[in-house]
């Protein structure tokens, strides 16, 4: 009505609405409602904590991040004031995988079978690689995940996939964490199955441990974090050159998944907050 009063008389829209006159300009005076105040207090909060999210957080983790705040509120609730916002998570894709199996690879055992919990931190690493468009060619991604916490403890990127760039992640992980004795789960590509990949393996005290060839679900963490880089990342941004797609990589990794990015599996909480919360047993 109030759209179109300045053609039809207000008297006139009412009668043709069946509602009185007074009683429309009582509304039109009437302050919002106590529910209605909190709901917009509380949707500014939701926007905040979906754009600090870069734009990925759908109602679950919004909730947790309330929670984490002091706000009590359902996630239903959460997910109507979304809706009304015109605000979603992003949803996954899958990733094309990137194995290549050598004819001359090493074997090594399955010392996982599918059973990716670990009871504390540097028990079992998982690792894989992935590739990231841009406009100067593929640049390639090799990680290493602790399935503790589901935290990237090492990476490498370069233009290519060869040995060196699994070599260079294992490194990172190795200086971050010290570990002893810990197994590190791959599939059967050529860089892990390479004679130089298992000679650092020995030296560092590293279990080399490879699934069944052709099993979709043997390194289902490592694919869970790409599939979450690819939604998250790689397919709301277009990378002219290597450059800018490593300085991105290196954002994400180190300044929001590993940090920030809250996990169901761990409870809402970050990979490095997951950490924090472990104490071994005296």
């Amino acid at each position: 009505m109030k759209a179109h009063q300045v053609r039809y008389p207000v008297a006139t829209m009412c009668r043709l609405l069946g509602v009185s006159a007074s009683g429309y300009h009582a509304w039109r005076k009437r302050l919002p409602s106590g529910r209605a105040r909190a709901d917009r207090e509380l949707t500014m909060q939701i926007r905040a904590i979906h754009a600090r999210s870069r734009g990925t957080y759908g109602a679950p983790r919004v909730q947790a991040e309330l929670a984490a705040q002091g706000i009590r509120v359902g996630q239903k609730r959460v997910a109507r004031l979304m809706r009304a916002a015109g605000l979603a998570g992003v949803s996954r894709r899958r990733r094309v995988r990137t194995t290549t199996r050598g004819s001359a690879a090493h074997p090594a055992a399955d010392l996982v079978a599918r059973d990716f919990t670990a009871a504390a931190p540097d028990r079992l690493w998982v690792a894989d690689i992935t590739y990231l468009p841009t406009g100067a060619g593929f640049l390639y991604l090799a990680v290493v995940l602790d399935a503790f916490s589901r935290r990237i403890i090492g990476w490498a990127m370069e233009g290519h996939r060869r040995t060196e760039l699994v070599l260079q992640a294992l490194d990172m992980a190795l200086r971050q964490r010290c570990p002893r004795g810990v197994v590190h789960h791959s599939d059967h590509g050529t860089q892990y199955t390479s004679l130089a990949f298992g000679t650092r393996c020995r030296e560092a005290g590293v279990r080399p441990s490879r699934g069944p060839v052709g099993d979709c679900y043997d390194n289902a963490l490592c694919e869970s974090f790409f599939a979450t880089l690819e939604c998250e990342l790689l397919d709301r941004h277009r990378f002219r050159t290597h450059g800018e797609a490593r300085r991105a990589v290196f954002e994400f990794i180190e300044g929001w998944y590993n940090t920030h990015r809250r996990h169901s599996s761990l409870g809402h909480l970050s990979p490095l907050d997951y950490e924090r919360t472990y104490s071994p047993a005296a």
